[in-house]
């Protein structure tokens, strides 16, 4: 019988949510404050404390699933207090499409080459970071995988137009380090 800690919430039981690439990402806009983004998850999903990251003057939140979890829906990331990174979790955060492309919780093989077909037919770059993640500078988007007991579902990362340069990059990017840690696993 699988951990409680490793359950999935079902497709059709997920908040669905657009992305518009470097702009936001469902009711989160890039650049929002603190009181905004949790006045525009209000009902999706509950904040926990507020934690300085090892990333500089980085600040990062974690939103829980209403009626509590062990882990977080999201992991939100500010700098100079404001919204630049949103990383959704595989197992009970939202469903993020981009056009038709279902972003969470999917097998990452299945979603790489799906992915590779979105940019390559619409002229986006493709690039793959250190440890072999997808990703695209042009949209904001570095695709990361996370474990589900026995199974691995994506887990993506979206940012805005100041951390997209280098995002796939482990070392120059500007995604705080401990998102490329299994921390999540």
């Amino acid at each position: 019988m699988p951990s409680a800690q490793w359950s999935v919430v079902e497709e059709d039981d997920r908040v669905r949510w657009r992305l518009d690439p470097l702009v936001g990402v469902g009711p989160l806009r890039f650049g929002m404050g603190y009181e905004d983004v949790v006045e525009a998850l209000d009902g999706c999903v509950e904040p926990s404390s507020r934690s300085t990251s090892h990333y500089g003057q980085v600040l990062s939140d974690d939103f829980f699933p209403p009626h509590s979890s062990n882990s977080p829906a999201l992991t939100v990331y500010y700098d100079a207090e404001r919204l630049v990174c949103v990383v959704v979790n595989a197992l009970r955060g939202p469903q993020v499409a981009l056009d038709a492309l279902s972003l969470v919780g999917r097998v990452p093989s299945e979603l790489e080459a799906d992915f590779a077909e979105y940019t390559m037919s619409r002229g986006y770059d493709l690039r793959y970071g250190l440890y072999g993640d997808p990703g695209s500078e042009a949209l904001g988007i570095v695709l990361r995988a996370q474990r589900a007991g026995d199974v691995v579902l994506s887990r993506p990362i979206f940012v805005a137009p100041s951390w997209a340069e280098r995002c796939g990059d482990t070392s120059e990017g500007r995604i705080p380090e401990a998102e490329w840690r299994d921390r999540h696993w």
